[in-house]
């Protein structure tokens, strides 16, 4: 395979991030060096303790946080460190989250929250906004409760929602962090089923951040992390 492939191939790298939290004496270390590849249509999964710094990439990756040293790249393009600007494009054009909480805004029912990335990016009339977020929640099995606010969803239904609304802008790179932390057994693999199916339906790399042993065991690829960087 050709070099250029491989690089289409790529949707988000990494390497030789490093990142302290806090100050003076209580300043820690919590990325050392970390460097990673993320492929279209591969799931994969970052295990390890509480601490190890799992959630802290996620948010460096997701473009939500910024690294003290080392190179983000997404699609390609490297991600300046001092451009508030490249960041908001980037995230908004590439890069869709999935939290653990869902952080659905509950005045707005679920079709007016999967449309928040989509009016954000502008690229769309307010026509095809709703054509596409309705497709999307029919797509995760809510095509029936498009008017619902999420006080009158289940947790695993807002949570669905939460993907759809990750997926509103079609990115290349889906980062979940504890996606399934609060829902129970069945649940839970509802929601990985449905990341699984859809990124390989859009060629999106999926990077999980997990304690659920059974949902990292699901995924094309475990990197295990201890002391802010991975181990074999």
């Amino acid at each position: 395979m050709s070099a250029s492939v491989i690089d289409a191939q790529v949707a988000m790298s990494c390497q030789g991030l490093h990142k302290h939290l806090g100050e003076g004496e209580t300043r820690v270390h919590v990325l050392r060096g970390v460097d990673l590849e993320l492929r279209r249509g591969e799931i994969a999964a970052v295990v390890g303790p509480s601490g190890c710094g799992k959630s802290t990439l996620l948010y460096l990756l997701g473009l939500l946080d910024r690294q003290d040293q080392g190179q983000i790249s997404v699609c390609g393009e490297n991600v300046p460190l001092d451009r508030d600007g490249a960041h908001t494009r980037l995230r908004c054009e590439h890069i869709g989250f999935v939290f653990q909480f869902h952080f659905l805004l509950p005045e707005f029912s679920a079709l007016e929250n999967v449309m928040m990335p989509m009016r954000k990016l502008a690229r769309l009339n307010e026509d095809d906004m709703r054509a596409q977020a309705r497709s999307l929640l029919e797509q995760v099995g809510l095509g029936g409760k498009t008017q619902r606010r999420p006080s009158q969803l289940s947790g695993g239904e807002q949570q669905r929602v939460a993907i759809a609304r990750a997926l509103a802008n079609r990115p290349s790179v889906l980062l979940a962090d504890e996606p399934t932390g609060n829902l129970d057994l069945k649940n839970s693999m509802m929601v990985f089923d449905l990341l699984t199916r859809l990124a390989r339906e859009y060629q999106q790399a999926v990077l999980i951040v997990t304690h659920n042993p059974e949902l990292a065991a699901r995924c094309d690829r475990i990197l295990r992390m201890e002391d802010g960087l991975f181990v074999d």
